[in-house]
C-alpha cells in the first residue's frame, strides 16, 4: 500500500482550502485499510471521502485515509423488497440512480446530494421529508483503534438528527453501507417545494421524483465544483416551547415545524435571510445569492476566512434572535 507524504488536502475538500496532510492513504480493500492502520498505529487519523461536509483550516500531522473501496451488489431480496451493499467510496448520487433505474424506492428524495456513500450514514444526510436513517439497515466498519472490523445496526448507529455514532466518536473508518429499498413505490407528500415541483403530477414515477428534486437543487444550490461550497452550512435550530415563542414575537412569519415532543424545528436559512446576510459578501467569504444557508468560497485559501465570516454570522443571528446556530459542516 503506498502512503504518499506532505499531500496538499485542497483537492479533497469541496471548500478549496488548503492544508497539508503528513500522511495520505487511500485503501482499496478492508485488508489494506486494516494493515495501514496497523503500521501507523500512533499517527493521528482523519478520514474523507469526497471532502464535500468539511473545510480545513490548519495542517494535518498525521495520516488521512480516503477510502476507496466500491462496488454495489445486491445482498437478498423478495418480492417487496431488495438488501443492496454498497462501498463507502461509491459516489452518491451515482448510488442513488443506480437505485431509481431498478425500480428500488427510498432514496431518490437524497438526489444529488454531493459526496460519498460511506459519507451518508456519518452525517445521516438528509433532505425533503427524508434521512437516509430511514433505509439503512447495517453499517460496516473497521474501528481505527484497535483495527478490528464491526458491523453496527440501524439502532446501533445511534441516528439522530444530522448525527451519528460515527460522526460523534470519529473512530470508525466506514467501509460499506447496507440498504434496505421497496420494490413497490407510491409518492406521498413530504416536503412542500416537491409538492410544488410536482404540480399536476399526483402520482409521479420513481424517476419523475428525482428529476424533480435534482430540478430543484439546480435551481437552488451553487455547484461545487464551480463555486466552492460544503452544501448546507448550518443545522436547522430545534427550539424548546420557549424559544419558539420568543421567536415568534420578534418575527411573526417565521416557519415552525414540530420536532418531536415539545420541540420545534426553525430555518436556519430564514434567520439567516433576517439578519441581512442573504447575498452578502465579505472579502472572499459570502452566502450564496440564491439561498442563505449556503456559505460559498469566491477565491480564497485560506480556511480561517471563511470561519471569521461564520462566527459573524453565528453572532449576528444570537444577538438579533436569541438562537444559537449550530454548523453541518465540520470545521477542521
Amino acid at each position: 500500500m503506498e502512503i504518499q507524504h506532505n499531500i496538499q488536502l485542497q483537492p479533497y475538500n469541496s471548500f478549496r482550502t488548503g492544508a497539508v496532510a503528513k500522511l495520505f492513504a487511500q485503501p482499496a480493500t478492508v485488508a489494506a485499510l486494516q494493515q495501514i492502520l496497523a503500521r501507523y498505529k500512533s499517527e493521528d487519523k482523519l478520514v474523507i471521502g469526497k471532502g464535500c461536509n468539511l473545510f480545513f483550516t490548519r495542517d494535518f500531522d498525521g495520516l488521512v485515509i480516503k477510502p476507496d473501496i466500491s462496488g454495489i451488489q445486491v445482498l437478498k431480496e423478495n418480492d417487496d423488497w431488495v438488501e443492496i451493499e454498497a462501498g463507502a467510496a461509491e459516489d452518491w448520487d451515482n448510488f442513488v440512480a443506480f437505485c431509481v433505474s431498478r425500480g428500488f424506492a427510498g432514496v431518490e428524495n437524497l438526489s444529488l446530494i454531493p459526496g460519498t456513500v460511506g459519507a451518508a450514514p456519518i452525517q445521516n444526510i438528509g433532505a425533503y421529508g427524508t434521512e437516509v436513517k430511514d433505509v439503512i439497515t447495517r453499517v460496516e466498519a473497521v474501528n481505527s483503534v484497535s483495527g478490528n472490523r464491526e458491523s453496527f445496526t440501524n439502532a446501533a448507529c445511534g441516528f439522530t438528527y444530522r448525527n451519528s455514532i460515527f460522526k460523534e466518536t470519529r473512530r470508525f473508518v466506514i467501509t460499506s453501507v447496507i440498504f434496505r429499498l421497496q420494490k413497490k413505490f407510491s409518492y406521498v407528500e413530504k416536503y412542500a417545494d416537491l409538492k410544488q415541483e410536482l404540480q399536476g403530477n399526483p402520482h409521479p414515477s420513481l424517476q419523475e421524483v428525482r428529476d424533480a428534486v435534482i430540478r430543484i437543487r439546480t435551481r437552488k444550490l451553487p455547484d461545487h465544483l464551480k463555486l466552492p461550497n460544503a452544501g448546507s452550512f448550518f443545522k436547522n435550530p430545534v427550539l424548546t416551547e420557549l424559544e419558539k415563542d420568543e421567536l415568534l414575537k420578534l418575527l411573526p412569519d417565521a416557519p415552525i415545524y414540530r420536532f418531536g415532543n415539545n420541540s420545534y424545528k426553525t430555518s436556519a436559512a430564514y434567520l439567516i435571510e433576517k439578519a441581512g446576510y442573504k447575498g452578502r459578501r465579505k472579502g472572499d467569504v459570502g452566502i450564496y445569492d440564491r439561498h442563505a444557508l449556503i456559505v460559498v468560497n469566491y477565491g480564497t485559501g485560506t480556511g480561517s476566512e471563511i470561519l471569521d465570516f461564520v462566527r459573524e454570522i453565528q453572532q449576528e443571528v444570537q444577538t438579533r434572535f436569541n438562537i444559537g446556530l449550530e454548523p453541518e459542516v465540520w470545521i477542521f
